[in-house]
């Protein structure tokens, strides 16, 4: 039985237990939750449902828990149903019920779901400076990014993934006056771009354009787009790829930053003061006014931040999801508050803030770069580690707290490594049907079989991937699948080296409906692996 037919289950009952002792059935909470024990011995889960409704319907919790218990126990899927604490009930699923579990692992879609059917996300991520590679805190958001990308999906999310490429501003001007710079052999400027990156770029403009240092606009537009490329290849090397590259260049260009503002001010969103315009973004939340058109008449950076999202929303997007560094901290504020003073909901924005990554080798933080000189890349990272492992310690851990990344674990092959530990554990269940087709030996439906303890946390377990699918989608963390892998392996590894546990017959042993049992369970458990796996963008390798 899934954990989503218990809760279904235990509602029915509640139901018609409500029903039959003439209580309030209005009181019957939409859904009832049902969760794994911490302490696994009491049971396989555990609901709160008594306690929810025994003051509504005028019961003490203890006594309604009790009638629940006895109610549950006609089922056959129950096996056991004990009352702990003040009303909680702990429950035990039949052995035979625990097969229902396998089957739906064993099904396409095993953890999608349909309750963002309809939603349609822009998801934005990375959006580097486009004046050098990438550095750790986008290669972060790279991998977050594009498992956030895939959860949504997996629960019905129609989801875009873009990058905004900041090419119009000051900090294109100081990375156009560094090619120009070391195009002629000389120094970076005091406020420029170092590293061999900046010379490498500087050559090939000068290949393609010989003359480009007679005319500074051939090489903004040649240089700038060359790190464009550079960018693009290295997120593609590293698996993510966007659906979507918007250049705020054009909403200058457009008129659709001076379409913005014209709106806000007719709407009386902005007022001029000190030369300035000025949005009421504390009105909406914000802990400070903001500056939209600065006193020299040039636009803010918030300017284009606010054409930006009325360009969103005129796509259609339901959901405008931004994944930004820590040090745009500010922007949940402001816009939100942007989206209010264009007469929207501001729910349609949702601002994701990353905190930093620091790299670590033997016991030291790393922190240059072969090609960027001052700052670790995210190409740099791949080159110590690989993709996979990169990523998954990217994922593996909330955005919410810093991040250090030790490269000499990531570097063993062992169960300290955890993508390594997932991996293999996929890899494991690949060599057994593998052994399994040489044997002869064909995978079995009679679940009543698996009565080892190990079994039974591994089916359990196996039952939460849809439910920790949906929570990393609700949430907008897809670490919770990570960690989720690294429990399952946990399991998988348990079963698969107990003596109790055997799958495949040894030597002249006969196959026996157990064996085939455990092989449909071992098939189960690699499907979970693989897309669990494919939801971080992490491969899920058949041999290691």
């Amino acid at each position: 039985m899934t954990p989503e037919a218990l809760a279904d289950l235990v509602r029915t009952t509640v139901a018609r237990l409500l029903a039959d002792r003439r209580l309030d059935a209005a009181a019957l909470p939409g859904q009832v939750t049902v969760e794994r024990p911490r302490n696994p011995e009491h049971g396989d889960y555990a609901t709160n449902v008594a306690l929810q409704l025994a003051k509504k319907v005028g019961v003490q919790p203890r006594e309604l828990a009790t009638w629940l218990a006895e109610a549950l126990l006609t089922q056959d899927a129950i096996a056991k149903a004990d009352v702990a604490g003040p009303g909680f009930l702990n429950l035990t699923i039949a052995t035979e019920a625990q097969g229902a579990i396998v089957r739906a692992a064993l099904a396409d879609g095993y953890g999608t779901g349909t309750e963002l059917s309809g939603k349609k996300i822009n998801l934005e991520f990375v959006s580097a400076n486009p004046t050098g590679p990438i550095h750790l805190g986008g290669a972060r958001w790279a991998a977050v990014g594009d498992a956030l990308g895939k959860v949504l999906q997996a629960r019905g999310g129609e989801v875009t993934r873009e990058y905004y490429f900041n090419d119009a501003g000051a900090q294109i001007d100081r990375f156009v006056r560094s090619l120009i710079a070391a195009a002629k052999g000389e120094p970076a400027p005091e406020d420029g771009y170092n590293g061999t990156y900046v010379s490498d770029i500087a050559a090939e403009v000068l290949r393609r354009e010989p003359g480009a240092l007679s005319d500074p606009e051939t090489v903004r537009e040649v240089g700038v787009g060359l790190m464009f490329d550079e960018i693009k290849r290295a997120l593609h090397e590293f698996g993510t790829d966007f659906d979507v590259y918007f250049h705020e260049d054009s909403l200058h260009r457009s008129g659709r930053v001076d379409e913005a503002i014209a709106k806000l001010k007719a709407s009386g969103s902005l007022y001029e003061k000190d030369g300035a315009w000025w949005l009421r973004s504390t009105d909406f939340g914000d802990d400070k006014d903001r500056v939209v058109i600065k006193s020299d008449g040039d636009p803010a950076y918030i300017a284009g931040d606010i054409a930006y999202l009325v360009d969103k929303r005129g796509r259609g997007f339901d959901l405008c999801i931004y994944m930004l560094g820590a040090d745009h901290h500010g922007y949940v504020a402001r816009l939100k508050a942007a989206a209010a003073a264009l007469g929207d909901d501001p729910d349609v924005v949702e601002v994701l803030i990353g905190q930093l990554v620091n790299l670590v080798s033997g016991g030291q933080p790393v922190r240059m770069s072969k090609r960027a000189g001052t700052v670790i890349t995210m190409e740099d990272l791949v080159d110590a580690v690989g993709v996979d492992a990169a990523r998954f310690a990217m994922i593996r851990s909330s955005v919410d707290s810093s991040l250090d990344i030790d490269l000499d674990l990531l570097r063993k092959h062992n169960n300290e490594n955890p993508v390594y530990y997932v991996q293999y554990a996929h890899a494991r269940t690949a060599s057994i049907q593998r052994n399994a087709a040489d044997l002869g030996v064909t995978p079995g439906e009679d679940y009543a079989l698996l009565t080892h303890e190990l079994e039974g946390k591994l089916i359990r377990t196996i039952g939460e991937f849809p439910r920790v699918v949906a929570s990393a989608a609700e949430l907008r963390e897809p670490h919770r699948v990570a960690r989720y892998l690294e429990d399952l392996a946990g399991a998988y590894h348990r079963f698969q080296t107990h003596d109790d546990c055997r799958v495949l017959p040894r030597g002249d042993e006969e196959t026996t409906p157990l064996h085939q049992v455990r092989l449909q369970l071992v098939n189960a458990t690699r499907r979970v692996f693989a897309a669990g796996l494919g939801l971080l963008g992490v491969t899920a390798p058949e041999r290691m």
